[in-house]
């Protein structure tokens, strides 16, 4: 697809009942897109037939949604990722259960997946039908300690002016001994870097500590790595833009998942921050934690 190509991105808007979809779906609205919630599952592959629409759109699905079936709402966003003229991207509002739970006796709603038990049952077994949907949402934003207008704020940076051509990047940090997270664009293996889990100081810690982040970064081989890692991003992602990407994941892998990756998945993100782009980062293996 061509920059001049009329482009539609379709954001699959989920995650637990009670984590602020329904807010999500009005602040999407505001920003110019078309919205749908809980539209029925079977009725989303219609969206792909004809001409690209007008406007973006953000549809809700959740376990209310009719025929609801995780595997069915990955199989869809890959099609529609295949399809000429549209782009397809995940975005999970999740939410901690306590949280949760205070939101449903604040309201004193029935949890919809149990409706006959205590909410917190309900929530835990819809944490768990939604975990590989989490896992491989393209954006995740936890709204735990986000209010509506601060979850608007965030939502707005992330999907601004739908107007305008952007991008989010997603970094993705794992071990290859689980395999590379599914759907990444690109992949950089950083196990020829020094590992810190050989230092018995550093071997509990993560790249998120300082002491690891340092530890990695003298290896000499480190700063050229980054330079060209961080140059190649430069010249690449407008170029992905002017190919009509709305969305582009970089994997970034080590042998644990623990400490190489995190730390050069950290420091990517902050420089590419820097630059103006709008940036997340998952650390799976620190996630499973």
């Amino acid at each position: 697809m061509n920059k001049n190509a009329q482009h539609s991105k379709i954001v699959l808007v989920t995650g637990p009942s009670g984590a602020g979809r329904s807010t999500a779906i009005k602040v999407f609205e505001d920003i110019g897109y078309e919205t749908i919630d809980n539209m029925p599952l079977s009725f989303l592959p219609k969206l792909l037939s004809g001409q690209p629409h007008a406007s973006h759109m953000a549809l809700g699905v959740d376990i209310r949604t009719r025929d609801f079936n995780v595997g069915t709402v990955l199989d869809i966003h890959e099609e529609i990722k295949r399809t000429e003229g549209f782009y397809s991207t995940i975005l999970f509002l999740d939410c901690d259960t306590d949280v949760l739970v205070k939101r449903y006796s604040e309201t004193r709603r029935r949890h919809p997946l149990l409706p006959g038990d205590a909410p917190e049952f309900g929530i835990a077994e819809e944490k768990k039908i939604l975990s590989k949907l989490r896992a491989l949402a393209d954006t995740l934003i936890d709204t735990t300690r986000l209010s509506p207008h601060d979850l608007k704020s965030e939502l707005i940076k992330w999907y601004g002016d739908a107007s305008e051509n952007h991008m989010s990047i997603t970094l993705h940090s794992f071990s290859y001994k689980r395999g590379a997270p599914r759907g990444v664009d690109m992949t950089f293996d950083c196990r020829f870097l020094k590992n810190p889990y050989w230092d018995e100081t550093l071997r509990d810690l993560n790249g998120l500590d300082n002491r690891v982040s340092d530890y990695v970064k003298t290896d000499n081989r480190f700063s050229e790595f980054f330079d060209r890692l961080n140059g190649l991003c430069g010249f690449l992602l407008p170029a992905y833009i002017d190919e009509g990407k709305a969305h582009f994941s970089i994997g970034l892998g080590c042998t644990g998942g623990q400490h190489r990756s995190v730390c050069v998945a950290e420091a990517l993100g902050k420089s590419l921050a820097d630059s103006g782009w709008h940036v997340s980062i998952r650390h799976r293996e620190l996630e499973r934690q």
